[in-house]
């Protein structure tokens, strides 16, 4: 799991300090991956070392702390990061997951297209282990196992997005706020 893209996407829409990056990321989870504080301030440094994000240029807040934003940078890398699908390799941790559930927690963010891009990279890379399987020999069984897991994690993942997509299509019908035309607000403005 990227941290440092899970800091920026939380810094996204305004300045914040590092126990409320903590908080507002294991809120996004459900505290599924809990961060230490000082992964959280190490990552800032880092962050502002690669010009990122900056530390104090709003200021600080009523305690004292420094605020961090994010930069114009640190803007382009985000949408960098939710526009390239997640590899197979890179998991430590799910990214996918908790990249899913940034991107429902950040506002502006299409969630759907974020689920799209991730299935279409996943059936590449199925269809990619699907052709080696193909033209590997009776004799190598070790590295079938290993090619059929990984195509069994694809499949899954797949089925998983089709599942999430499923999810956030009956949220969006059963969350969809009512629009009033602007005549409606004004008489309710008025009564």
């Amino acid at each position: 799991m990227s941290i440092k893209h899970g800091l920026l996407a939380l810094l996204r829409t305004e300045p914040k300090y590092g126990y409320q990056l903590r908080g507002e990321f294991e809120a996004a989870t459900n505290s599924t991956w809990p961060l230490n504080i000082g992964q959280v301030y190490t990552t800032l440094t880092r962050l502002e070392r690669d010009g990122l994000v900056q530390a104090g240029q709003t200021g600080k807040d009523a305690d004292g702390r420094s605020l961090y934003e994010i930069t114009e940078a640190g803007r382009d890398e985000l949408a960098k990061w939710f526009e390239t699908p997640v590899t197979r390799e890179s998991r430590p941790r799910d990214e996918l997951a908790i990249k899913l559930a940034l991107a429902l927690a950040v506002p502006g963010i299409d969630v759907t297209a974020v689920l799209q891009r991730q299935r279409a990279a996943t059936m590449q890379s199925m269809q990619e282990l699907t052709r080696l399987k193909r033209g590997s020999r009776d004799g190598e069984i070790s590295w079938l196992l290993v090619l059929e897991s990984m195509i069994f994690g694809a499949e899954a993942e797949i089925r998983w997005l089709d599942h999430c997509e499923a999810m956030l299509s009956r949220h969006r019908r059963t969350s969809t706020p009512v629009i009033h035309s602007e005549e409606d607000q004004e008489a309710g403005a008025h009564s």
